[in-house]
């Protein structure tokens, strides 16, 4: 399995985009403005899409992805998410004001776009992965996914704060390779984490005491001008056992 990060910035400037996870080169884990930087002839390899929860961030290359690929979809891009992230890209975006609704055309008999739901404990297999869905804490309803193989398991926190559903699901998996998991902000804006529902790194190292592995750990979510600051308070809180990277858009990991 190969995870290449798109984007992971919990913002946007000169080489900075927003979460977007590649799994080998059919796989989304979510769909923020990273997917812009793919060339035309790798979107078309894009075949799932499963989202973590609607926050623009999070979703803003679906439907200029579709659109994109309009005339040369041959098979439907199908989204998989929660019903209440699915019902919020139908209200207000794919509601023929903001967006055409893709699920509609060219035809609703062949859309280029299906939407599929899911729900927290659900495993959808495709072609020897199988990708879970697991329930954390956000402002919105929001999800985490854990991808896994007969050789490796990456999971993505997607957005979250302090929780236990995660780390529950995560310790009952035999092995954990590789998590890319948020700390949006820098420990002086613990407050506005509280408030966002997003870690910072003084609450992130408290849920890690609760996860029995000791996986590669990718920092996700940084808030831009921050990276530095939450990076050098992340590798303060968590101690020197973690392997712990800063993730940039261009990165490949191979598991």
């Amino acid at each position: 399995m190969q995870v290449r990060i798109l984007g992971c910035s919990g913002g946007i400037g000169q080489n900075v985009r927003t979460s977007s996870y590649l799994i080998d080169d059919d796989i989304l884990l979510d769909a923020g403005t990273g997917v812009g930087d793919l060339p035309l002839h790798e979107m078309l390899k894009i075949r799932h899409i499963f989202i973590t929860h609607s926050h623009m961030d999070h979703v803003a290359t679906i439907p200029l992805l579709v659109d994109t690929l309009f005339s040369d979809i041959k098979q439907p891009v199908i989204v998989h998410a929660l019903k209440e992230t699915i019902a919020a890209l139908k209200t207000h975006i794919f509601n023929w004001i903001v967006w055409p609704d893709f699920t509609e055309l060219p035809n609703k008999e062949a859309p280029v776009l299906k939407f599929e739901e899911m729900k927290t404990g659900d495993v959808f297999e495709l072609d020897g992965r199988s990708v879970e869905m697991i329930e954390v804490n956000h402002i919105v309803p929001a999800v985490a996914y854990a991808v896994k193989t007969d050789r490796a398991v990456f999971a993505y926190s997607g957005d979250t704060t302090t929780n236990d559903t995660l780390w529950q699901v995560l310790n009952r998996f035999p092995r954990l390779d590789f998590m890319v998991v948020e700390s949006g902000f820098a420990n002086h804006d613990i407050e506005l984490a509280h408030l966002a529902r997003h870690y910072c790194p003084s609450l992130l190292a408290e849920d890690l005491t609760k996860l029995r592995h000791k996986p590669k750990l990718g920092i996700s979510h940084l808030k831009p001008g921050e990276e530095k600051l939450i990076m050098d308070e992340c590798r303060a809180a968590f101690g020197h056992d973690w392997d712990l990277q800063q993730l940039s858009s261009g990165d490949v990991f191979q598991l």
